[in-house]
């Protein structure tokens, strides 16, 4: 939040100090807070985030569009998450996991990050919410201890040597009727990976939602995926 002298909050670290700014999803009269190193309006911030990062802060710590959008479809559905276990890859902010818990599922919020699971952390706080578990955890080491009811991610399908990790944690961590939501702004790598895990006999359906206004204006799919069948 921000101090009543107007200054913003510092995330202190080892590669330096950065302001953390304040965003507010409202939706089904509800509103929930989180604080971020930067919001990622655009193409080229991602490209240059991507890219060309200076590697000083991890992505985690920005507030992606993806990350809303994917808030935005669980607020949406929140008779589907009441009493369900929940798991979140990549949490980074942790504002959809956030929402997740809010209507009463228990979550568990993964990153590889310190930095970005300590902030994960503090929004959880932000919001009131006490019982949420928070996990560091690298996919490609990844010891599943146990089955969730929905799986969770918000634009972790970027790069390609992380997708058979990411498939393994699916099909090692989803319960038997479990379903799982991938927020991706329809990225290369990730839709290959969609029609890979489809011809793989997994179910995938598709909703999507438009993020930020004017030329920062993006549209982010939001992916159900079940083990066969029809999602639902």
């Amino acid at each position: 939040m921000t101090p009543s002298d107007g200054k913003p909050e510092i995330l202190a670290t080892t590669g330096g100090d950065f302001p953390l700014h304040e965003y507010r999803l409202r939706q089904l009269g509800r509103e929930w807070t989180i604080l971020h190193a930067g919001a990622v309006l655009t193409a080229e911030d991602e490209s240059r985030l991507l890219e060309v990062r200076d590697n000083r802060l991890p992505y985690g710590v920005s507030l992606w569009p993806s990350s809303i959008a994917l808030a935005h479809e669980i607020a949406s559905r929140s008779g589907d998450f009441r009493g369900r276990a929940v798991l979140e890859l990549g949490a980074g902010t942790g504002l959809p996991g956030i929402v997740a818990a809010s209507l009463g599922a228990a979550v568990v919020q993964t990153d590889r990050d310190e930095l970005a699971l300590s902030l994960c952390r503090r929004n959880g706080g932000c919001n009131g919410l006490d019982s949420v578990a928070y996990r560091l955890a690298d996919w490609a080491s990844w010891n599943p201890d146990a089955t969730h009811d929905w799986i969770i991610g918000a634009d972790i399908l970027y790069g390609e040597v992380l997708l058979p990790s990411i498939r393994r944690i699916l099909e090692a961590c989803l319960g038997p009727a479990g379903r799982v939501l991938i927020a991706d702004p329809f990225r290369s790598t990730g839709v290959r990976w969609l029609e890979a895990m489809e011809e793989a006999g997994w179910s995938v359906s598709l909703t999507r939602w438009d993020v930020g206004e004017g030329a920062a204006l993006r549209s982010i799919g939001v992916f159900e995926l079940t083990r066969g069948g029809s999602p639902g």
